[in-house]
């Protein structure tokens, strides 16, 4: 197989492709999240904690003009669960409940015997046959 030809059939397998969505899409629909925690939720909480912005308040001073500024940690943990909170709610919930369904009523194939005991099985018929005897048949 060449180089070209293997790059080509990584490339359109379907979970790459796949994943490219879902990336583009995670992209577009974390922005719309930010802005729902950054333009809602965080002046909230900054109103709570007397500050016009999350980001600003809650900072400890150090020497100098250095700060620790939990704010912006703060704002980055609520934005994080908010994302993951949308994310598991509207999407791994109903697709999971959407396997479940597909799942209701399949029943599994029996699986393959692997390829060495297909070929020992072939090997024991074949000497059973030029033996004259029967092989037996094992399930």
């Amino acid at each position: 197989m060449s180089l070209i030809t293997g790059f080509k059939n990584f490339i359109l397998r379907g979970n790459v492709i796949d994943l490219a969505v879902a990336v583009v899409v995670g992209t577009a629909f974390s922005a719309v999240v930010k802005a729902l925690v950054d333009g809602f939720i965080n002046p909230l909480i900054a109103a709570v904690v007397g500050s016009s912005t999350l980001a600003g308040s809650l900072s400890v001073g150090l020497r100098g003009e250095a700060a620790i500024q939990f704010g912006d940690i703060l704002a980055a943990i609520i934005n994080f669960v908010a994302v993951a909170a949308v994310v598991y709610f509207f999407v791994v919930v109903p697709m999971n409940r959407i396997l479940a369904l597909r799942k209701q009523g399949e029943v599994e194939p029996p699986a393959a015997p692997a390829e060495d005991v297909l070929l020992l099985t072939e090997i024991r018929d074949l000497l059973a046959a030029q033996s004259g005897t029967t092989a037996r048949t094992q399930t």
